[in-house]
């Protein structure tokens, strides 16, 4: 989804500067208007080289807008998974997207841009086994309301997006990664969450066999990023924008029973060992 939304805004004529994780990623992206940078928003040093680059920038360019997009997804019960789990998703999609706001920030202040968040349906209702997840995307949700209202007096935005279903690397490695926590588990572990797990692994994959691509995805971020009026919110495909209004609608006992009604024939038919 990055990817995309990085060709997207360049052919609306922009110039962007791509954050990749290794050199293969780099050159798969790069194009005229498409500049790879190394970047895991993790890594102090690598945010510090970013700002460096956009300071040096010859041209003269003004940074018009920063997209937080960077994200990973480990999907487990709450008893199950490990604390540093916990802590290395919330260092991807919440605490790292805060050190590239604030490293950012005085160069926005300078062009009156705005800050774009990548959040999730999953920022607004907490499935079972996305709990680390949903945590760190509600937490962002949480962070990008206070920036919007700490920023509106100094001509800066803040946009939130919340994608729904689609079809993006992230989702099979999370899958993947689900597949081989589920062996990692104790045998008391698998028979209490074994089948709720496949039945999550199984929901996930038909969720996104049927999202969104990414370069439709790719197209609403990229209005978001650049419309002279956006909206505060923007949702991407329809589960998301059914979800979330659903969660403003309904109590939470019936918002349960939704969704336990929407997982239940994704459970396998026998149970695990």
């Amino acid at each position: 989804m990055g990817a995309a939304t990085a060709h997207e805004l360049a052919q609306r004529g922009y110039h962007v500067l791509a954050g990749v994780r290794s050199s293969a990623d780099a050159e798969a992206i790069r194009e005229e208007q498409v500049e790879p940078v190394i970047l895991d928003i993790t890594i102090p040093e690598q945010i510090d080289a970013l700002v460096a680059r956009i300071e040096a920038d010859a041209q003269g360019r003004k940074l018009r807008a920063l997209v937080n997009n960077a994200g990973i997804a480990v999907n487990a019960p709450v008893e199950t998974l490990p604390l540093e789990q916990w802590r290395r998703q919330f260092d991807v999609n919440l605490f790292g997207h805060i050190a590239m706001t604030q490293a950012l920030l005085p160069f926005l202040h300078h062009s009156g841009g705005r800050v774009v968040n990548i959040s999730s349906v999953g920022g607004k209702v907490a499935m079972p086994t996305y709990g680390a997840y949903a945590g760190a995307k509600f937490a962002l949700e949480a962070v990008s309301d206070a920036l919007r209202r700490e920023l509106a007096p100094h001509g800066v935005q803040v946009v939130v997006v919340e994608p729904g279903g689609v079809q993006t690397s992230m989702t099979g490695h999370g899958i993947e990664r689900a597949k081989a926590f589920v062996q990692e588990m104790s045998p008391i572990q698998r028979r209490r969450y074994g089948s709720l797990m496949q039945a999550i692994i199984n929901q996930a994959t038909s969720f996104t066999t049927r999202g969104v691509t990414a370069e439709a995805a790719a197209v609403v971020i990229a209005d978001a990023t650049t419309a002279p009026k956006p909206r505060i919110r923007y949702t991407i495909g329809r589960d998301a924008a059914v979800m979330t209004r659903l969660t403003r609608l309904l109590p939470d006992a019936l918002l349960d029973r939704v969704s336990a009604a929407n997982l239940r024939p994704h459970f396998p038919k026998t149970q695990p060992d």
